[in-house]
């Protein structure tokens, strides 16, 4: 069980290095571990933010875990230099177009949410997003219009083959939970949204035990602060399921325990924290760990087929909660190492 270890920029090798703790306190006899340069960290040792040697090693990988990319001294590179660039490279040279990206309030957590407790305690969803499509992959440019203006551009597509692999992870998710899915769109004002809309309703018909129901965005938006615990299921494009999985993040209490998995066709994963590099604290000690911890859970589970070994990651973790443990995220003073100190004791 070969894992690649990417832990890029800012607090990602401090998280990282949390996590790989955890993985290893599970004594799994044939799991190795291997290191790897990306992001900011990469191009300054060896001038580009996914280096060749990098890609091999996550394409000869049964999984990958990731830290988090993004550098301020690199935001005037061009743009393919810049380290986002390698998450996205990663994605598309692995072929890791679906994002599933849990989000639940842990017991204990319920005065920490920007929602009231009773609102936010009923929490248990999962965000299925589209990875490779979208704007984030269209073409794209500024352009100078005949008045002289300058003009940015972004094209948003989908190839109905994109929609329906997707529908169909969104949708045997719901299977496996209260299966309910809402597929979220923009469809009174988009035709891309539009194709999404039509081909989820055809998907559909393989799923007759699963309740779909269609919602737009701005909805779906207000719904998620309003009345979070109407969703089991979410399926919805790039664009859309990046904001959306970040509001469910604070309505859970911290982006700090929200984690991730980015899947590929067969077992291959991509495995991260939904936050960014956070260079203001990076270096101090002082970033929560658990949701790289529990996106090590998620490579367990979904790439090694560990389901036992999973669960006794995420109870450690919500244990660990239960019991007070708290970073400066949650409001607390317990630094990384400390946070990692106390799910260890719980596994």
């Amino acid at each position: 069980m070969k894992i690649a270890v990417l832990a890029g920029d800012g607090i990602g090798p401090e998280v990282t290095r949390e996590a790989v703790r955890v993985l290893e306190a599970l004594r799994l006899p044939d799991l190795v571990l291997l290191e790897g340069d990306v992001g900011g960290a990469a191009y300054k040792r060896q001038g580009h933010p996914l280096p060749p040697e990098t890609l091999e090693l996550a394409r000869a990988s049964d999984a990958i875990l990731f830290g988090a990319v993004g550098d301020p001294d690199c935001d005037n590179l061009e743009r393919h230099l810049r380290p986002e660039q390698a998450i996205l490279g990663l994605r598309k040279e692995l072929g890791l177009f679906a994002n599933l990206r849990p989000a639940k309030l842990f017991k204990g957590l319920e005065n920490a949410s920007a929602l009231r407790p009773e609102v936010a305690s009923a929490i248990d969803l999962l965000i299925v997003r589209e990875l490779n499509g979208d704007v984030y992959f269209g073409e794209k440019g500024i352009r100078t219009l005949p008045d002289g203006r300058r003009q940015g551009w972004d094209m948003m597509s989908y190839a109905e083959d994109e929609v329906r692999r997707i529908a169909h992870v969104g949708f045997k998710a719901a299977m496996g939970r209260r299966r309910k899915l809402c597929s979220v769109d923009k469809a009174n004002v988009l035709e891309t949204s539009q194709l999404w809309r039509d081909v989820v309703i055809e998907v559909a018909k393989d799923y007759p035990e699963v309740e779909l129901t269609h919602m737009y965005v701005d909805n779906a938006a207000m719904q998620l602060v309003r009345n979070p615990g109407q969703f089991d299921v979410v399926v919805t494009g790039n664009l859309f399921g990046d904001i959306l999985s970040d509001q469910a993040s604070m309505c859970v209490g911290s982006i700090g325990l929200l984690a991730s998995a980015s899947l590929a066709e067969g077992d291959m994963g991509l495995y991260e924290p939904i936050h960014g590099s956070a260079p203001d604290i990076a270096g101090k000690g002082l970033a929560n760990p658990m949701a790289t911890i529990l996106s090590a859970a998620m490579l367990l589970r979904h790439s090694l087929h560990l389901e036992v070994e999973a669960s006794r990651i995420e109870t450690a973790v919500a244990r660990a909660l239960a019991d007070g443990v708290r970073g400066g995220d949650l409001g607390g003073k317990l630094g990384t190492a400390a946070i990692g100190d106390a799910v260890l004791e719980h596994l």
